[in-house]
C-alpha cells in the first residue's frame, strides 16, 4: 500500500517527503511512501509484500545487519534495481520500530549516494562555517533576533557572551546597527542577496574607533517558500579599508600638490590635503632660506629658523609663528602621545626643506606606525614641489631682477611731466614677460612716452624686450615722427623674426647627435615643442610737447591710453592702432590730442586690464572707474599707482603688469618767443637783437653772448644753404632751448675744418657754447636746435 503522509499517520508526518517503506518481522514492504515511488520508479501496488531484498540488484550481496539491528537504528550503502532498468547507488537507514502487537517492525529511509554526500557536505560546511575564528557567522530570524552566531561574530571587544535572542541594537551603537538592520530588512523583503556592503559598527560598551565590516547576507526559506530568516557573514576589512583610505589620500596629496610654483603656496596645499582625511590639524613650517629661493644653511649657532607656513584644520586661525631646529636633528619622522600627532621632514635632493606635522583631536584612532609611512612618503613627494617651487622662486627673482635692470627709473621728473612707473610679474610657472615702459627726454622739452609688450615669457622675452627699448630710444634720439619711428622698429622685429638658429655646437644641446634647440620639456614647458618663440611685440609711443600741449601717438597693436582730464573726466584715446611689430609692410597712423595742464596720460600693457576670469571691456572700464574717482587726479602718482595695481593680485594676471602714468605740465605762452626772419643775411643783426631783448625780459643777461653767436649761425646757415621761410623760436623751460626751422631737409653736418678753411666752423662753435644740439626733420622741413642750461638765479626758473 501506498503510506500516507498525513501528521499522525503511524507517527510519521513526514512520510509523504521521504524515500521510505514500512517493513514487517519479515522483511517484508507493507507501506511505500509517494517519494519512494519516484526514487524507485515503481508503484506501491507492485511493491507491497514483496521482500525488501528483491530491490536490490544483487540479493545475494546484499548488506549484512550488525547485531542487535531488532533494537537499534543501523545504516548501509547498497545497489537497487529501478522500476526504470538501470541500477542506483543509495544510502539507507533503518529505523526499528516499538510496537504493540503491530505488523510494522521497521522504518527504512532510502536515498541516492550523491544526494546523502551533498547532505554531509551540506552539514559540514555549516559546522565549519560556525567554527571560522576570522568570518563572523550569524542567523537571524524573521524579526532579526539572533538565533545563532559563531564565537568571532565581531571580532571586538564589548561582546556579550550569549547573544541569542538579541537584535543588534542591543549591543552596537544606535548608528551602525541601523545601518546594518536596515541592509538584512531588505534582504529579507526582496530576497536579492547581499554582497560585501561595508559598515562601521562600534559596540556600546567600548565605541572607540569601530571596526569596519564588510556584510553579506542571504535569505533563509522553508521548502514551501515560507520565510523564516536571513544569515549574515561579517568580515573585518577594517586595515584593509584604511588601506585603501591611505591610497587615497596619497594619491589625493599628489594631485593637490606641486600645482603652484610658489613657495607659499605648495605650503598651503601641503597642509589643505591632510586635513581631515589624515588629521585634524596640520602645520607645514619652511627654512626662510627657501623663500628666497637659497639653500637652507644652519646659522653660527647650529639652528636652521623655520617660518610657520601654513596651517589648516582646527588652529587654522592662528597667526604664523617662527621656530628653530637642530641643523643636525635633520627633523626625524615621529610619532608622537597626547595628542596624537606625527612629525615628517620635508627634504628632496638632500636638502631639508622643513617640516611638517599633523595631529588628531579627541574621537579619533591613534596614529599607527603605517600613518607615518604615509605621511613621510606625502612628504617626500611634496618636498619636491617644494624644491621646485625653491628654484623657481631663485631663478624668477634673477629673471625678474633683469627685468627690472632693464627698465628705467619708476619716478621721473621733466618739463613736460611727472611720471611713475609699475612693473607687476605674473605668478606663472613660464617666467616673466617681456612688458617695459620708458620716459624719453626730447628736443625742446618735449618727452616720448612709451609701452611694449613682447611676445611670450622667460629670460629670451626680456632679452628682446631690452634690444627693442634700446632701438626705440635710438630712434627717439633721431628725433624721428612717431609713424616713422614705428615704421623703423617694425623692420628691426622683423629681422629679429627672421635671425637663424645658433649654429651647433659639439658638446653642447644642439650639438651632433642633439636636437638643434632645447626642447620646451627642456624650458619647463610641456608641449615639447622644438621651434622657439616667435619673436613679436605691441608698442605705443606718444610725444608730448609743454608748449601746444599737443600730445602725438601711434599704436602697434598696443591698447589705447586712458587720459583723466582735471576735472575727472576719464577717456580712452580714439587710436587706430596698426599691426603689431613684426607684420612688416603695413602703415601706421598718428593719432594728436591736446592736453590740459594737470590732466594725467595713462599708458599700460594688456596684463592691466585682462585677467584670467575677465576680458578687455571689464578690465578697461575698471581702470577707468579707478581713475575717476574723486581726488585721482591730484593724488601722487606713487600712490594711485598702487591703488590701481593692488587689484590685480599676481594669482589672478594673466600676463605682466605695465603701467606708467604721466601727470602733464605745460609751458606758460611768456616762456616762449618765435619770430619769422627773412631770406637776408642783414636779417641776421635784427634776430640777434631781438633774441638780446627777449633775455634780458627773462633775467638771462648771463646767456646773451652764448645766444647771440649761436643764433647768428644757425640763421646764417638756414638763410645761405635753405632760403626762406625761416623761423626762431626760443624756450626758457628747465633749459633755454634756441631753435631756427627753414623748410630745407639737409641735416647739417659738423665737421672739422681744416687752417686754411674760410668756412665750416659754425656748428662746431655751437657745440662748443652749448650742452646739446641736433636737429630733426618736420613735416615743413628741418628744424636745428640747441640747449644751455639756465644760471641758478631764482629769478632765471620757468614759470
Amino acid at each position: 500500500m501506498t503510506l500516507p503522509g498525513a501528521p499522525g499517520h503511524n507517527g510519521l508526518p513526514f512520510a509523504d517527503s521521504a524515500a521510505g517503506a514500512l517493513l514487517d518481522a519479515d522483511g517484508l514492504i507493507i507501506g511505500w511512501t509517494p517519494a519512494a515511488e519516484e526514487l524507485f520508479g515503481l508503484p506501491a501496488e507492485q511493491v507491497c509484500g514483496r521482500p525488501a531484498l528483491e530491490l536490490l540488484a544483487d540479493p545475494a550481496a546484499g548488506p549484512e545487519p550488525p547485531a542487535g539491528y531488532q533494537e537499534t537504528a543501523w545504516s548501509g550503502e547498497a545497489v537497487v534495481r529501478t522500476g526504470r532498468g538501470k541500477d542506483m547507488g543509495i544510502v539507507f537507514h533503518a529505523l526499528p520500530l516499538a510496537t504493540a502487537g503491530g505488523t510494522a517492525r521497521y522504518f527504512v529511509l532510502w536515498a541516492p549516494v550523491g544526494t546523502v554526500d551533498r547532505w554531509r557536505q551540506d552539514q559540514a560546511f555549516t559546522q565549519e562555517l560556525f567554527l571560522q575564528d576570522r568570518l563572523g557567522l550569524a542567523v537571524f530570524d524573521a524579526e532579526l533576533r539572533l538565533v545563532r552566531t559563531n564565537t568571532h561574530l565581531l571580532p571586538y571587544t564589548g561582546l556579550l557572551p550569549d547573544l541569542r535572542g538579541l537584535r543588534l541594537g542591543d549591543f552596537l551603537q544606535a548608528e551602525g546597527a541601523a545601518a546594518v538592520e536596515r541592509r538584512l530588512s531588505e534582504v529579507l523583503r526582496t530576497g536579492r542577496p547581499l554582497i560585501l556592503a561595508e559598515e562601521t559598527v562600534r559596540t556600546i560598551e567600548d565605541p572607540g574607533g569601530g571596526v569596519v565590516m564588510a556584510v553579506s547576507a542571504f535569505r533563509l526559506q522553508a521548502p514551501d517558500g515560507q520565510v523564516f530568516g536571513v544569515t549574515a557573514l561579517f568580515t573585518d576589512v577594517t586595515e584593509q579599508r584604511r588601506s585603501d583610505e591611505r591610497l587615497a589620500i596619497l594619491h589625493h596629496a599628489t594631485a593637490g600638490v606641486g600645482g603652484s610654483l610658489s613657495v607659499s603656496g605648495t605650503g598651503e596645499e601641503l597642509a589643505a590635503v591632510l586635513v581631515p582625511e589624515l588629521a585634524d590639524l596640520a602645520v607645514v613650517e619652511i627654512a626662510e632660506a627657501v623663500f628666497t629661493g637659497e639653500e637652507p644653511a644652519p646659522g653660527e649657532d647650529g639652528l636652521l629658523p623655520l617660518r610657520r607656513t601654513a596651517t589648516a584644520g582646527e588652529s587654522a586661525a592662528e597667526p604664523p609663528a617662527g621656530a628653530v631646529v637642530p641643523a643636525d636633528a635633520d627633523c626625524a619622522p615621529a610619532l608622537g602621545h597626547s595628542p596624537t600627532s606625527m612629525t615628517a621632514p620635508l627634504r628632496a635632493r638632500g636638502i631639508f626643506l622643513g617640516r611638517v606635522t599633523v595631529r588628531r583631536g579627541p574621537g579619533r584612532p591613534d596614529y599607527a606606525p603605517a600613518d607615518l609611512d604615509l605621511l613621510c612618503e606625502i612628504a617626500a613627494r611634496s618636498a619636491l614641489a617644494l624644491d621646485n617651487a625653491r628654484r623657481y622662486t631663485r631663478e624668477h627673482r634673477a629673471a625678474v631682477g633683469l627685468q627690472r635692470s632693464l627698465l628705467p627709473p619708476a619716478q621721473a621728473e621733466t618739463v613736460a611731466v611727472t611720471t611713475s612707473g609699475f612693473y607687476l610679474p605674473a605668478d606663472t610657472a613660464t617666467g616673466v614677460g617681456g612688458d617695459w615702459f620708458d620716459v624719453i627726454p626730447l628736443s625742446s622739452a618735449r618727452v616720448a612716452l612709451v609701452a611694449g609688450d613682447v611676445v611670450g615669457h622667460g629670460l629670451a622675452a626680456t632679452a628682446t624686450m631690452g634690444r627693442l627699448r634700446t632701438a626705440v630710444r635710438t630712434l627717439a634720439d633721431l628725433d624721428l615722427e612717431p609713424d616713422e619711428l614705428m615704421v623703423h622698429l617694425d623692420d628691426l622685429v622683423s629681422q629679429l623674426r627672421d635671425e637663424p638658429d645658433e649654429p651647433d655646437e659639439p658638446g653642447r644641446p644642439g650639438g651632433p647627435g642633439r636636437p638643434s634647440r632645447l626642447t620646451r620639456a627642456d624650458e619647463g614647458g610641456a608641449d615639447g615643442d622644438h621651434r622657439a618663440d616667435p619673436v613679436g611685440a605691441t608698442c605705443l609711443y606718444a610725444v608730448y610737447d609743454p608748449v601746444s600741449r599737443c600730445c602725438a601717438m601711434v599704436s602697434a597693436g598696443h591698447p589705447p591710453p586712458a587720459v583723466a582730464d582735471p576735472d575727472g573726466t576719464v577717456s580712452y584715446v580714439p587710436l587706430n592702432p596698426g599691426p603689431p611689430l613684426g607684420v612688416n609692410g603695413l602703415p601706421f597712423e598718428v593719432t594728436e590730442v591736446e592736453l590740459a595742464p594737470g590732466s594725467l596720460l595713462v599708458l599700460y600693457t594688456d596684463g592691466l586690464i585682462e585677467g584670467r576670469d575677465s576680458d578687455l571691456d571689464e578690465g578697461m572700464a575698471e581702470l577707468s572707474r579707478r581713475l575717476a574717482r574723486p581726488g585721482a587726479t591730484t593724488a601722487p602718482l606713487r600712490e594711485l599707482g598702487q591703488e590701481i595695481i593692488s587689484a590685480r593680485p599676481p594669482h589672478q594676471l594673466a600676463d605682466d603688469v605695465t603701467l606708467l602714468l604721466a601727470r602733464t605740465h605745460a609751458v606758460p605762452p611768456a616762456n616762449t618767443a618765435v619770430w619769422p626772419v627773412d631770406a637776408d643775411p642783414v636779417a641776421v643783426a635784427q634776430v640777434r637783437r631781438e633774441a638780446a631783448r627777449q633775455l634780458r625780459e627773462w633775467g638771462l643777461e648771463e646767456l646773451v653772448f652764448t645766444t647771440e653767436l649761436v643764433l647768428s649761425e644757425l640763421v646764417t646757415n638756414a638763410i645761405r644753404h635753405a632760403g626762406g621761410p625761416v623761423e626762431v623760436r626760443l624756450i626758457r623751460a628747465g633749459q633755454l632751448t634756441c631753435e631756427v626751422s627753414d623748410p630745407s631737409a639737409t641735416q647739417p653736418r659738423m665737421r672739422r675744418a681744416l687752417l686754411t678753411d674760410e668756412g665750416g666752423r659754425g656748428l662746431y662753435l655751437v657745440a662748443q657754447l652749448t650742452s646739446r644740439w641736433g636737429s630733426r626733420y618736420t613735416r615743413r622741413g628741418k628744424t636745428i636746435w640747441a640747449e644751455q642750461p639756465l644760471p641758478d638765479a631764482p629769478h632765471a626758473q620757468s614759470g
